[in-house]
């Protein structure tokens, strides 16, 4: 019986965990990203960049306009810095669904898809867009839920202050 009850409480504080979102000062989540479109991300590749998580779906009508903002001011500012990584993360999308969707969008920045929620539910539960900004040292320093152009202006701020 002791086993039992041990067990029951075990797996109820594995759920809790994976429920919490992130937060300020916590580490980025070990994952990997598989495209066809853009290849391969692996946790070794995002070591000493200051990383930019971005979560979304096609039907989100605020993820259309942070994902504009992304393309006209963010991407083309930092496209080229090699101490920068954008990871935009399609939740529940799959390489094809995005290539459809860039079709009709044009943007110029990889899209990644999550077709499982696999990696998108390692930073949270429901709830999109979502922009988590980690330093070099892999640690969270900004994290936004939803959209609007101050937030978004606090990105760019925040980005600028890593870098």
């Amino acid at each position: 019986m002791k086993k039992l009850v041990m067990m029951f409480a075990m797996l109820a504080m594995v759920m809790l965990v994976q429920a919490q979102e992130l937060k300020v000062g916590d580490a980025l989540p070990k994952f990997e990203l598989k495209s066809s479109m853009y290849g391969d991300v692996k946790p070794a590749d995002l070591k000493g960049k200051v990383v930019l998580v971005s979560l979304f779906a096609t039907w989100c009508g605020p993820c259309q306009k942070e994902l504009a903002d992304v393309q006209s001011t963010l991407w083309s500012k930092y496209k080229d810095n090699k101490d920068f990584k954008l990871l935009v993360i399609g939740r529940e999308h799959t390489d094809e669904d995005l290539k459809k969707y860039n079709e009709r969008k044009n943007f110029t920045f990889p899209l990644y898809p999550d077709p499982k929620r696999e990696v998108y539910s390692m930073f949270a539960e429901k709830t999109i867009p979502r922009a988590y900004l980690f330093d070099k040292q892999g640690k969270l320093i900004y994290a936004s839920i939803g959209y609007t152009a101050e937030e978004f202006q606090k990105l760019m701020e925040t980005i600028e202050k890593a870098l």
